[in-house]
């Protein structure tokens, strides 16, 4: 299962960690936030993916796929 996730602002933050925490690879689309928004996200979710050992794929230009451990990644 992928959860999408289409933060409005920074505070949106907590639902990118909750999902991937409990192990759900999450869609992260940043299209509708300011850059600078959008870099803060960006560096949270890569502490976030580094510290649990996970991994963190770019998809399209401020879209961004976080697989939490043991995810097995397929063909996209």
């Amino acid at each position: 299962m992928v959860k999408t996730v289409r933060p409005k602002s920074y505070s949106d933050v907590y639902y990118v960690g909750d999902f991937f925490r409990q192990g759900v690879a999450v869609l992260m689309d940043l299209t509708s936030m300011t850059n600078s928004d959008a870099t803060r996200l960006v560096d949270f979710a890569a502490g976030l993916v580094l510290g649990r050992g996970g991994d963190m794929d770019r998809i399209a230009p401020k879209v961004f796929l976080l697989l939490p451990p043991g995810t097995v990644r397929k063909n996209l």
